[in-house]
């Protein structure tokens, strides 16, 4: 099967991938919603048009290597490449281990920068140009839990040297950088009294009042992988009502 658009989104299982990938669908032909859990990705993509799952650790570089291959054999080409799968861990220094450390910087760094490297492989034979959206996070201004926004910073880093790289090949690559999204990722390690203290503190720092919804990120992402957009790399866009600017003093 060849396609005009194909676009993949990396965490397709959770609830901020598959709203990504369905604001996509309408402008692909072909949505691969990928994730280690296969059975998840699938229940989402039987929700969206044109959508099919596809099981990929973004960690694993044979995985990576197998899934970008196979997606060559199949469609020819990728279009749209959205970094969106993350893992979090313990917020505190002192509760951190190594292993754990180099598990979140393996998903949320490596992840992105091996799928970029084997998709480029395909951009180089193609020709056809493409776009890369890397979703990191508001904290990498503010600071946080110390592993997670190491790794979100670290995804900015990355974005605007890829985005020098790859300008050559027409390929553009920017980040999203949301503030809270009500998902069941921000609720990992937290207590129900935790929670509600994460998000009353994040309400108040909101300016307009409101959380983000993973249609308020996923149409961000839409836009910068248009046409519309063609002439944007290197970029970092915060969907964050507001936070990510410094507090009235």
């Amino acid at each position: 099967m060849r396609a005009e658009r194909v676009a993949v989104v990396t965490g397709g299982a959770g609830g901020l991938g598959a709203a990504i990938g369905a604001h996509l669908s309408a402008s692909a032909d072909v949505v691969l919603l990928a994730d280690r859990d296969v059975d998840g990705a699938r229940t989402q993509a039987d929700r969206i048009d044109r959508a099919q799952a596809h099981e990929l650790d973004v960690a694993d570089d044979a995985s990576v290597e197998a899934f970008v291959n196979d997606v060559g054999e199949r469609f020819g080409r990728i279009d749209v490449v959205v970094n969106n799968a993350a893992v979090t861990a313990p917020r505190e220094l002192d509760s951190l281990q190594r292993e754990t450390w180099e598990r979140v910087m393996a998903v949320n760094v490596w992840g992105p920068t091996a799928l970029c490297r084997a998709a480029a492989g395909l951009w180089r034979s193609t020709g056809t140009g493409g776009r890369v959206v890397n979703i990191t996070s508001r904290t990498w201004l503010s600071g946080g839990p110390v592993a997670y926004v190491t790794s979100k910073a670290g995804v900015v880093g990355l974005t605007r040297s890829l985005a020098l790289e790859f300008a050559p090949l027409g390929v553009t690559v920017n980040a999203v950088a949301p503030s809270m999204v009500a998902t069941p990722f921000t609720r990992t390690g937290r207590t129900e009294a935790e929670y509600a203290a994460f998000e009353a503190k994040h309400l108040a720092m909101t300016p307009m009042g409101r959380f983000a919804t993973p249609d308020d990120i996923a149409g961000a992402v839409g836009f910068l992988a248009s046409p519309g957009a063609g002439f944007i790399t290197g970029e970092v866009l915060h969907v964050c009502g507001g936070a990510q600017l410094a507090p009235s003093p």
